[in-house]
């Protein structure tokens, strides 16, 4: 996708396709945590700043699934 096809779509359209990346990069930090998790040598700074990593996609994984829920009044 390049810039003009993003300046075409509408703001939600764009969230979603964030949303999409952020989930993908997100299950790709989970496969790669327990990769290296499982390794004996496991390097543990590295371990821990994915997970750091991991944790700030869950967070805005989470901002953008809420600027995309419509408030209902209850």
């Amino acid at each position: 996708m390049n810039a003009t096809d993003t300046h075409s779509m509408n703001p939600d359209d764009v969230l979603r396709v964030e949303l999409e990346v952020c989930r993908s990069e997100h299950r790709d930090l989970n496969e790669a945590i327990d990769a290296l998790g499982a390794k004996a040598t496991a390097d543990q700074l590295t371990l821990q700043r994915l997970k750091k990593r991991k944790l700030r996609l869950k967070d805005r994984i989470a901002l953008i699934e809420d600027r995309l829920t419509p408030d209902i009044i209850a």
